[in-house]
């Protein structure tokens, strides 16, 4: 087969899958060229923990177990079922939360805390009530700390696990990760968040054994969704495998509250790799935003050099 070929092949599904994580794939969004302003490194160091978590493959697989995991938390949950777009505007929402990873980790300071800030008061709508594990009914907002403490312990969990099982070393292992991010957390108003792979796990174990989780028919309803999202053709052999392997990380209380039946993992294991290589083949080995981000270290580091 020649290059042509292999470019009339691949090329759609390229841009199918740019489109599904940016918003769009004729041309760089706007938020990841700003990424090379700045005055200042941002809070996390070029090529550290949190930058190659996050600017690599894995991330497909982790964003789909953040997803459900988060579910499995009645308050959570009830903000995303009343408050969200997720039906409506999947490819959105999904766009919005990847430029604030993105924009945290990758811009200056000033971004990731405008970043963060933006996402805050866009939570601040986000308030009605919701009947907790015990059954109880409690009110909840999405900023309030315990929600937001839960999210981040899903995500952090989500990201970290989906790297340790396909991604490259942690620089600083995976203490190293959960500390950096740790900051992410404080930028969302989130007090003490943990600082180490132990305590993030404890903290996890320590919801799940209070029985603050639970499944039912809304959260069922929800894995529906996540399990048949909304992609286009050319994603959804692929996107099948992830979903698989998000399955497959997942502790057997969680998956067993989330309704879904055991994976066996080395098929998982293995079809999963295939895929990951597969998009980092399509989408080169840094993120743009990655690249943006190495271009402004460049210019304050005054080489001028490109970050190519």
């Amino acid at each position: 087969m020649t290059g042509a070929a292999v470019d009339r092949l691949l090329g759609p599904v390229r841009s199918h899958l740019i489109e599904t994580l940016s918003g769009r794939s004729d041309r760089v969004p706007a938020w990841i060229l700003r990424l090379e302003d700045g005055e200042d490194e941002g809070f996390f160091p070029a090529g550290g923990a949190a930058w190659t978590v996050h600017g690599g493959m894995p991330t497909l697989v982790a964003g789909v177990r953040a997803l459900l995991l988060q579910a499995l938390h009645p308050g959570a949950l009830a903000g995303v079922r009343e408050h969200s777009r997720y039906r409506e505007d999947p490819l959105g929402r999904l766009a919005g939360t990847i430029q604030w990873i993105h924009t945290v980790t990758f811009g200056s300071r000033a971004q990731a805390i405008a970043g963060s800030e933006l996402v805050t008061s866009l939570h601040e709508r986000v308030r009605g009530s919701f009947a907790d594990g015990h059954g109880v009914t409690r009110p909840y907002a999405a900023n309030d700390p315990e929600l937001a403490a839960w999210v981040h312990l899903a995500f952090t969990d989500a990201f970290l696990t989906a790297h340790e099982r396909w991604g490259s070393p942690i620089p600083g292992g995976a203490d190293g990760y959960v500390a950096e991010w740790a900051k992410a957390a404080e930028l969302m108003g989130v007090d003490d968040p943990p600082r180490s792979a132990a305590d993030l796990r404890s903290r996890i174990e320590a919801v799940t054994e209070a029985g603050e989780l639970r499944g039912g028919a809304d959260v069922e309803e929800i894995v529906r969704f996540i399990r048949r999202a909304p992609l286009r053709r050319t994603l959804r052999p692929s996107y099948r495998i992830l979903f698989r392997a998000a399955v497959s990380t997942l502790e057997p209380r969680h998956r067993a509250l989330l309704g879904l039946p055991a994976v066996d993992r080395l098929p998982v294991q293995r079809a999963t790799t295939i895929v990951l290589s597969g998009a980092q083949l399509l989408l080169g080995p840094q993120t743009q935003a990655e690249l943006a981000a190495r271009r402004r270290l460049a210019r304050l580091d005054g080489t001028g050099r490109s970050a190519a």
